[in-house]
């Protein structure tokens, strides 16, 4: 296969053809780096923002923030998009958010959730009695547990079309998780719904401010920016 512009991934290769395909898209990573790229940062990071986010292929958090340049967005993904996690049964900041805010300077932790998300659908699914979470393999039930007990103290009607319904409890997941980091850090903490469904606005792809830590996001922005500031709840 040549290393060209062409070779990009598809669902339908297989295994074989993806891996040759990554490959590809790491020669091109490589060709276009600038020779300096990683001075800066060769031996130390210090990224302005950490970027919570859920593991789904659709989101990209370097592409929704537009970032290419390594040193400036330190990301963690797991499903549900969690910024907590339980630790001799406390809740507490998971190490992903942990380890930027406390070790390498960073004063912004993003919290992005994204309408139409898998995790909360199946969480909702739990709470509904549509699942048992007993049936689901243990590392995805593990993560889910902390999803379905946010949903189940959510102050949503879990009545109406079931994507209505999820969106408006990814919005308050995110709400949740932003509120518990806010308390737990000096970061700025805000959380965002990244929407490719249309339900906050007709832009695929764009991110919209639901939460600033414990005060109101349309505060936090400027006035240029008040259209980025929508909630579902």
């Amino acid at each position: 296969m040549s290393l060209d512009e062409t070779d990009t991934l598809d669902e339908t290769d297989t295994p074989d053809e993806t891996l040759a395909e990554l490959l590809a898209g790491n020669a091109r990573h490589v060709a276009r780096a600038d020779a300096a790229a990683f001075d800066a940062v060769r031996d130390a990071q210090h990224p302005p923002a950490v970027s919570v986010c859920c593991s789904d292929s659709r989101v990209s958090q370097e592409g929704m923030w537009d970032v290419s340049e390594p040193g400036t967005l330190f990301t963690v993904a797991n499903i549900g998009n969690r910024a907590t996690t339980t630790v001799d049964g406390e809740r507490v900041l998971d190490g992903g958010v942990a380890y930027p805010v406390t070790f390498t300077d960073t004063g912004l932790v993003a919290i992005v959730g994204h309408t139409g998300c898998g995790a909360i659908t199946a969480a909702y699914d739990v709470v509904q009695g549509e699942t048992d979470i007993a049936d689901l393999p243990p590392g995805v039930r593990q993560d889910l547990g902390s999803l379905v007990a946010c949903i189940e103290r959510a102050p949503v009607d879990l009545d109406g079309p079931t994507d209505a319904v999820v969106d408006r409890l990814v919005e308050h997941n995110v709400g949740e998780q932003v509120e518990f980091v806010a308390s737990r850090t000096d970061a700025s903490v805000y959380g965002f719904v990244y929407d490719f469904h249309h339900r906050y606005g007709d832009r695929d792809g764009r991110t919209y401010l639901v939460a600033a830590g414990d005060g109101d996001p349309a505060d936090a922005v400027s006035t240029d920016n008040r259209d980025a500031v929508r909630s579902l709840l």
